[in-house]
């Protein structure tokens, strides 16, 4: 009994100075989190918000920078994080999650398993949808369903859901579509749209309502189509997607390549290998700083009024592929119904 009680003491003894050496770790250091997008988009304006409060939640209280690193669609930070940066608990980010979609179907380029980033959770769901200019001609879905010459709508590349998306609308519900690859995040695709280059993007309202806010609010951007399972309470005069779909095929792709991925589009995650101490400091920090009132007010006060807290989403994150293609697979009946969403999400190649 004496054996078990020292035994059980020293355990103790050894778990508490962990904690509190990764306590003293972040004392006077610098964590950076490592952006996919550009400057001035979505993930890039969340980030840095997180930026001037997180650090308060982590022990040591250190310095958070933002550093963007894009490229690829955000590819380059993702491969950034789980192969370049230390597994020290000084760096996380944040990239596009449809690459672990892309993992999984064989998307090329992704030459590491993005399942073994550690998560730390995806804070907002995405609501995808797709906006234009007036100057394209088109303010409502009959008017593109009707448009004589393709809509150019701006993406990063295939694979990716800026680019994925709009090529899945233009096979399911034949809407005139020319995909430009090639930006480095929406804000260059906003830019881009706002010079005339492209008609619009389609990418999520919770970050379209924020970084094109002058746009929307004068008139001179329209959301046109959202791709989510029920209308997004802002917009309830624009349609769903999955309303216009004619076939049960058409739906299929919708659901499996357009509207469940959004669920993790937006996912922070950190390196392999990390220290567990510092794992569960950085995902403890993180789930804090979602439900700290001044950060929940800033979002808020900036346009970002619906916050997920349950983290769970991004745990679910490990099963996501083979569920995936055996959902749609199974739902299919036939092979073609994943071949076609290979194409059209991994490959980028347009009918």
């Amino acid at each position: 009994m004496r054996t078990q009680f020292w035994l059980l003491a020293v355990s103790c003894w050894f778990s508490l100075h962990g904690l509190l050496c990764a306590d003293d770790f972040y004392k006077g250091k610098t964590v950076r989190i490592i952006v996919g997008g550009s400057a001035g988009g979505g993930f890039d304006t969340y980030s840095r918000v997180m930026a001037r409060h997180m650090g308060k939640h982590i022990p040591g209280h250190p310095a958070i920078l933002v550093e963007n690193m894009t490229g690829a669609g955000t590819l380059i930070a993702a491969k950034y994080l789980h192969s370049s940066a230390k597994p020290d608990g000084l760096a996380f980010g944040i990239f596009n999650g449809s690459l672990i979609l892309g993992r999984a179907l064989g998307m090329k380029g992704i030459d590491f398993d993005v399942r073994e980033l550690e998560y730390l959770g995806v804070p907002v769901q995405d609501s995808p949808v797709c906006a234009l200019r007036k100057e394209s001609g088109v303010t409502n879905i009959d008017q593109w369903l009707a448009a004589k010459t393709p809509i150019k709508i701006g993406g990063l590349s295939p694979g990716n859901s800026t680019s994925a998306v709009p090529r899945i609308l233009r096979a399911t519900l034949d809407l005139p579509i020319q995909v430009v690859d090639g930006y480095k995040g929406t804000a260059e695709v906003r830019l881009a749209a706002d010079a005339g280059e492209v008609h619009g993007g389609c990418w999520a309202w919770e970050s379209v309502k924020v970084t094109w806010a002058k746009g929307v609010q004068s008139g001179e951007v329209n959301p046109i189509l959202q791709m989510t399972a029920k209308k997004i309470p802002d917009l309830p005069n624009v349609p769903l997607a999955l309303d216009l779909a004619k076939t049960d095929e058409a739906r299929l792709l919708l659901k499996a390549g357009a509207i469940d991925p959004a669920a993790i589009v937006r996912v922070y995650v950190t390196t392999p290998r990390i220290p567990k101490d510092r794992l569960q400091i950085l995902r403890r920090a993180f789930g804090n700083t979602l439900t700290d009132p001044a950060f929940v007010a800033e979002m808020k006060a900036a346009g970002y009024d619906r916050l997920n807290v349950d983290q769970l989403v991004s745990m679910r994150i490990h099963g996501v592929s083979p569920e995936f293609i055996k959902r749609v697979n199974g739902r299919s009946g036939q092979r073609a119904s994943v071949d076609r969403l290979v194409e059209l999400r991994i490959h980028g190649i347009d009918e």
